[in-house]
C-alpha cells in the first residue's frame, strides 16, 4: 500500500476504533497490522489519536516561530557584520540591529524586531544555514627563516599573553602570490592587538625589511593606543637590524614566536584566513594598481571589521579525560573592547565615539564590496614589475 493509501484507510477505521468495544479494537487492530505492516504499537498510536493526514496544510509538529521575516532579517545582519558566525554575532544582534533601524537600512515589524532580539545563538546558526559560505581554504607559507638576532630577540609563546595590555600586537605577512612564489608579488602586512583585537591591514610592495619597515610604522601612525610591543614570526622580514633598531629606538618591546609554532601567533593566523583570506582570496597581485586598490580596500576594512565584527576571546579551557571544554567571553567588537579597557585618552575617545556613530554598516559593506570587485580584475596576467618600481612610502627608521 502506499502512503496516501494508508492514511485513508487509516482515516476510515478511526472513528470505528473510537466507538469500539476493547475486544472489538483487538480485532480491528489485528486486521489494520494485516493490512498496512505497521507494528501493534504505531497502529495503537494512529487510530487512537488525531488524524495525522496533511490535509489542514499545516506542517505537523509545533507551529515555526521564527519565519521567513526573522530569517530574511537575520541574513541583512549578517551581512552587515560581514558574514561572522553566529555565536559572535548573536550577542551583536541588539546593537547591530538599532544602528541599522536608525539609519533606515533595514525596516522590520514590531513582531520580527522581538524575535531577532531574543534568538539564541544556534537558532541564527539555523537561520543563516542557507546563505552561509564555505571556509575559505589555505594558502602556502612564504615565510623564510631568519639566522640572525635571534639571540637577541626574546621568544613569547601563546602561553605569554594572559595579561596583555592594549597595544602589544602581533604582526605577520600574507603573500598574495598565487599558484606560484617565484618572482616578484605583493604582501599584506596583518597586526592584531591581543587584547582588544583591534585590526590594522597594510599592503607592503614586496617583502624587503626596509618596506616591511615602513609598512610597521604606517601601522603605528593609525592605531588608537600607543604601539608598547610587537610579536612576529622568525622570517626575515621582521628579524632583521633594521626592525630591531627602530624598536630599540622607539622603546617598543620586540619579541619572536618559536619555529614551526603557529599556536604563538593564534591572533593574527586567524585573522590572516577569517579577513586577509576570505576577502581578497589567492589571487596573484603585482601592479602598482593592485597595490593602490589594496590600500583603498583596507581603509574600509579597518572600519567594518573594528567597529561592527564582534570577536569571542577564550577565557579557560578545563579537561576532563579525553574532552577539553573551553569557555569564551561575550562576543564585542574590537571598539568595545577598546572603550571597556580604558586605555584611550581623551582626544582619541573623542575622535573615535563620533566616527563610530557616523558609520551605516551595510553601506560601509557594500563599499568593501565594492572596492574588491575593483580589485580582482587587478590579478597578475602580464609582465610582472621590478620591485624598485613603487618608492618607498615611509622609511620606519
Amino acid at each position: 500500500m502506499t502512503g496516501d493509501s494508508i492514511r485513508d484507510y487509516a482515516d476510515r477505521q478511526r472513528e470505528r476504533y473510537g466507538r469500539a468495544r476493547r475486544s472489538e479494537k483487538r480485532r480491528l487492530l489485528d486486521e489494520f497490522v494485516a493490512v498496512t505492516g505497521y507494528h501493534r504499537k504505531s497502529a495503537i498510536r494512529l487510530l487512537g489519536g488525531r488524524s495525522r493526514g496533511h490535509t489542514s496544510g499545516r506542517r505537523p509538529g509545533r507551529p515555526r516561530q521564527y519565519g521567513g521575516p526573522v530569517a530574511e532579517a537575520a541574513r541583512v545582519l549578517w551581512e552587515a557584520a560581514g558574514q561572522i558566525d553566529a555565536k559572535r554575532l548573536q550577542p551583536f544582534v541588539p546593537e547591530l540591529l538599532d544602528r541599522l533601524l536608525a539609519s533606515e537600512e533595514i525596516r522590520v515589524t514590531p513582531e520580527t524586531d522581538a524575535l531577532l532580539r531574543r534568538l539564541s545563538p544556534a537558532t541564527l546558526h539555523r537561520l543563516l544555514a542557507p546563505a552561509r559560505a564555505g571556509l575559505p581554504r589555505r594558502g602556502r607559507g612564504l615565510t623564510r627563516a631568519a639566522t640572525h638576532l635571534k639571540q637577541q630577540i626574546p621568544i613569547r609563546t601563546f602561553a605569554d599573553w594572559d595579561d596583555a595590555a592594549p597595544g602589544y600586537l602581533e604582526i605577520d605577512l600574507v603573500g598574495h602570490s598565487g599558484d606560484s612564489s617565484e618572482g616578484f608579488f605583493l604582501y599584506t602586512l596583518t597586526t592584531v592587538d591581543v587584547a582588544t583585537s583591534w585590526v590594522e591591514l597594510e599592503p607592503v610592495w614586496g617583502k624587503g625589511q626596509l618596506r616591511v619597515g615602513a609598512a610597521i610604522h604606517q601601522v603605528r601612525t593609525r592605531l588608537p593606543v600607543p604601539l608598547r610591543g610587537l610579536d612576529s614570526d622568525g622570517g626575515s622580514e621582521f628579524i632583521n637590524h633594521h626592525l630591531f633598531a627602530y624598536c630599540q629606538r622607539e622603546r617598543i618591546v620586540f619579541t619572536r614566536s618559536r619555529a614551526a609554532k603557529k599556536n604563538d601567533q593564534a591572533h593574527v593566523e586567524q585573522k590572516n584566513g577569517a579577513i586577509v583570506r576570505h576577502l581578497v582570496g589567492y589571487d596573484r597581485s603585482t601592479s602598482r594598481a593592485a597595490y593602490a586598490q589594496l590600500g583603498a580596500l583596507y581603509r574600509l576594512v579597518r572600519l567594518h571589521t573594528n567597529y561592527f565584527q564582534p570577536v569571542r576571546k577564550l577565557v579557560s579551557k578545563t579537561r576532563h579525560g579525553a574532552t577539553e571544554r573551553r569557555t569564551y567571553d561575550r562576543a564585542q567588537t574590537p571598539y568595545q573592547r577598546l572603550v571597556a579597557s580604558g586605555a584611550l585618552d581623551p582626544a582619541q575617545a573623542a575622535r573615535l565615539g563620533p566616527q563610530y556613530e557616523s558609520l551605516r554598516p551595510l553601506q560601509l559593506r557594500r563599499q568593501v564590496d565594492a572596492a574588491l570587485d575593483r580589485l580582482w580584475p587587478l590579478a597578475a596576467r602580464g609582465p610582472e614589475p621590478r620591485p624598485t618600481d613603487l618608492p618607498i612610502a615611509l622609511d620606519a627608521g
